[in-house]
């Protein structure tokens, strides 16, 4: 009751000392609570719009391979309702004779079977009577206008309009150019599908209220066994935005407790300052009598009070941001989120604040309080040495548990979770080690000449020093910008700069075996520098030893090639840019039993090995292949390779198609031009076009990095700034003992200027190497790519923690250097 008298008592006065705390609490909450948000949001977005995503209730998927009438018969039988859609990419000629790749999409009658497409030209199986719908940028990019006769393979369209909104867009994205979109019973017309064509089957499905859909999935596989189709429901509508928002969501939610550790530091920075501003009340408290007890709960009372503010304004802050998000940049997101306030989040955002807040307070509360009366007033010069109590030491670690077991629980990668969580204390005992040795290495430096020189080193280490305070909070938030900057570097690299210096041109596919010739010949004369051709097939993976593809248990990077077709080639000779690390190649001359040559990433996720089987139907028919040889593949030359090569026999007499890599000296379009001109069946990708895609998304994902590094750089600056202030009253103090002594404000701020630069770069180089092994960690463990030293990067970190640390220390000894002697020294 005392306690809370006193402690009432004294919030009544404000926060003015604790402003700090409040920011870095509310700043850390608030990342976190608007990440949790966020992430709700987008999965909610797909629960309630995963029916019109799928474009159905359910989805079959069968790659290459038509599927059978009797499928709809047997859907059609339990009252479901079917569309069929045909996906694959073919050249859109305009009258001008500009032409344009197009991701082209055929629709039934009955598309779309739930959502709204929206086109300029009115009902959408309108449109398509005769006609071709195209994605809005088409237009510029071809220069024409509805009513323009567009050509597609063999066939010519008319132009109806634009198609502006395609509800199933995000179950069938565009990747390497806009949508068109035509009428099924067109497709036969244009030629586009051959034998061996690149081309995918999809049955759309809805299904009777109340229908139990997982039940008839069942029934379908029993009646349809060893089919191998690739079914979906609402629930898995868009599973590449969903593994985009779970990674995503991680990164994010680690990045804002990253900042919210660093805010702890704050936290108890802020805290120990504030008890230093108050050592006369616990002074006069201690001296009349009161009880440690009594001492620790007053100001336990009003810190989480003050706290529980700060995390009650970060709460709210990362409840509205995701709003105006929403709001402002939903509409261009693949799935709109759901808008709304959802207390998953937010709880656990609150919780984050609290569990941080009292486990960083703990230990400058319980100093505060076991410090006796007389050594209060001596404690800036001579600094109390709390010794730890077995109670302390328990809660303390009560407090560092629960708040790991809380990052561990929630999240969905754990033991990532747990790696983040000893990966952060191993960070702070580094930092920590590093500001004790600059502070040794002060004490043992030579004495030099310029005054303010050694007064500036011997600061390092003098009674009270903020030393560790200012590399540790400085350092962390360093760190993260650092790891994600050399995260994003590599990214880069490894994408852009490791590419071959000089990369194909085109890549040509659908190439039919009787169009080889003539492709070849096209080629000839038109400065074509290469041109390789390799057989393509497309293949679906049917069981792994045995079991069946979906039920394969394989790691998650490689989880992708069991999904969908492949593609498939033969070949006599090893492809270029493999290399043999098992087994062997076989003879040139070879017709026995279908062997295959695999890649060696994929048989390691998947478990396989040489003499193992991997069975895939082609054409409709099943072939076992008999793993020969291990490869590793250099994807990055940009060469014609594929994950599985097969010896050449039986695949040669299976109908199939050519893909070719054509390498240019001179002007692209006139090959482009003739090759499809001649064949128009066969569409010609631009390299380039692809290559600016991808690092415009890098450039897209590296802002987005650095962004979401910048919070914990803000709690950083935060911790800074406090520390700065706490340490204000001090350097007034020692500005006026220093002039009045005769030192010059010059020599006095080249002084403190050494002293923050000294810090800056100590803590800029242990910055770099956490950061480097961070993103190690990350790039080779989490992305499982290869990792590259960018020394330009961590250069650049070392030279903006010391231009940080000197910005700061600039402003923040300003004030203390304008102080006047004669009035400072009558008040003390």
């Amino acid at each position: 009751m005392i306690a809370w008298t006193f402690a009432r008592r004294e919030l009544r006065s404000g926060v003015r000392g604790l402003r700090i705390v409040l920011a870095c609490l509310a700043l850390g909450v608030a990342a976190i609570a608007a990440v949790g948000s966020l992430r709700d949001a987008a999965d909610q977005g797909l629960v309630t719009e995963g029916r019109r995503i799928l474009g159905g209730d359910l989805e079959i998927q069968s790659g290459a391979q038509p599927l059978p009438d009797t499928l709809r018969d047997w859907l059609r039988a339990r009252g479901a309702v079917v569309s069929d859609v045909v996906q694959m990419r073919s050249m859109l000629i305009a009258p001008n004779g500009e032409r344009q790749l197009v991701e082209l999409k055929a629709v039934d009658g009955a598309y779309p079977l739930v959502g709204t497409a929206e086109t300029s030209a009115g009902p959408v199986q309108g449109a398509l009577a005769a006609g071709v719908l195209v994605e809005p940028v088409v237009l510029d990019r071809l220069g024409v206008q509805p009513g323009a006769q567009l050509r597609l393979g063999q066939a010519t369209f008319t132009l109806r309009g634009t198609l502006n909104v395609e509800p199933d867009r995000s179950a069938s994205p565009t990747i390497l150019g806009p949508r068109a979109m035509i009428a099924l019973t067109a497709l036969p017309g244009t030629g586009l599908v051959q034998p061996g064509s690149l081309l995918n089957y999809d049955l759309r499905v809805t299904v009777p209220p109340g229908t139990d859909v997982a039940g008839l999935m069942q029934d379908l596989r029993t009646a349809f066994p060893d089919q191998g189709w690739r079914l979906r429901t609402t629930s898995e509508a868009a599973p590449g935005v969903s593994r985009f928002i779970e990674q995503t969501s991680l990164f994010l939610t680690l990045v804002g407790l990253s900042a919210l550790l660093v805010g702890g530091i704050g936290v108890a920075t802020g805290v120990r300052a504030w008890l230093d501003g108050r050592a006369r009340t616990i002074a006069t408290l201690r001296c009349l009598g009161a009880s440690t007890r009594t001492i620790f709960a007053v100001f336990l009372i009003q810190i989480m009070a003050l706290s529980t503010l700060g995390v009650l304004i970060g709460v709210v802050v990362g409840a509205l941001l995701p709003l105006g998000l929403i709001a402002a940049f939903g509409d261009a997101l693949a799935v709109p989120p759901h808008g709304g306030v959802y207390a998953r989040p937010l709880l656990l955002a609150g919780a984050y604040g609290v569990l941080v807040a009292a486990t960083f307070a703990l230990w400058p509360l319980a100093r505060a309080a076991q410090i006796p009366g007389a050594a209060l007033f001596r404690d800036a010069l001579l600094p109390f040495r709390l010794r730890a109590r077995p109670a302390l030491l328990l809660v303390q670690a009560a407090l560092v548990a629960a708040l790991v077991g809380l990052t561990v629980a929630t999240s969905n990668e754990r033991l990532f979770a747990l790696s983040f969580c000893g990966g952060a204390g191993v960070t702070l005992v580094v930092f920590r080690a590093g500001a004790s040795l600059l502070m040794a290495a002060s004490r043992h430096a030579p004495r030099l000449r310029a005054p303010w020189a050694r007064l500036g080193i011997a600061n390092l280490s003098r009674p009270g020093a903020a030393t560790p305070l200012m590399l540790v909070s400085l350092g962390l938030g360093l760190s993260t910008l650092a790891a994600v900057a050399l995260i994003q570097g590599n990214l880069r690299a490894q994408v852009l700069e490791q590419l071959p210096a000089v990369a194909p041109t085109f890549f040509f596919i659908d190439i039919q075996n009787g169009q080889l010739a003539q492709f070849q010949s096209i080629l000839t004369g038109a400065g074509v520098t290469k041109a390789v051709e390799v057989p393509s097939l497309r293949a679906r993976l049917v069981s792994v030893k045995g079991v069946p593809a979906d039920q394969v248990k394989a790691t998650p990077e490689t989880q992708w090639a069991l999904r969908g077709d492949r593609g498939l080639t033969y070949s006599a000779a090893i492809p270029e840019g493999s290399r043999i690390v098992a087994g062997a190649w076989w003879p040139v001359d070879y017709q026995g039993p279908p062997l295959v040559s695999f890649d060696a990433g994929l048989a390691k996720g998947w478990g396989v090995g040489l003499g193992d089987l991997l069975r895939v139907n082609v054409l409709g028919r099943d072939i076992d292949l008999k793993i020969a040889s291990l490869r590793e593949i250099a994807w990055r030359s940009l060469s014609l390779n594929f994950t599985m090569v097969a010896s050449p026999g039986v695949l040669e007499r299976a109908p199939h198609s050519h893909i070719a890599t054509v390498y240019v000296a001179g002007p692209e379009g006139g090959v482009l031009r003739a090759v499809t001109d001649a064949l128009p069946n066969v569409s010609g990708i631009r390299v380039a076009d692809v290559l600016g895609a991808v690092a415009a998304l890098i450039g897209k994902l590296a802002a987005a990095l650095a962004a979401t590094g910048s919070i914990t750089l803000a709690s950083g600056a935060l911790v800074l700034m406090g520390a700065v202030a706490a340490g204000q009253r001090r350097r007034m103090a020692e500005a006026v003992v220093l002039k009045t002594l005769g030192a010059t404000r010059a020599q006095i701020r080249a002084a403190w200027l050494t002293e923050f630069g000294l810090i800056g770069a100590a803590a800029g180089l242990i910055a770099a190497a956490v950061g480097t092994a961070s993103s190690w960690a990350v790039v080779r463990f989490v992305m499982h790519a290869d990792w590259v030293f960018l020394p330009g990067i961590l250069a650049a970190t070392v030279l903006g923690c010391v231009a940080l640390m000197l910005l700061f220390g600039y402003a923040g000894t300003a004030a203390a250097l304008r102080t006047r002697a004669a009035p400072f020294l009558r008040n003390e």
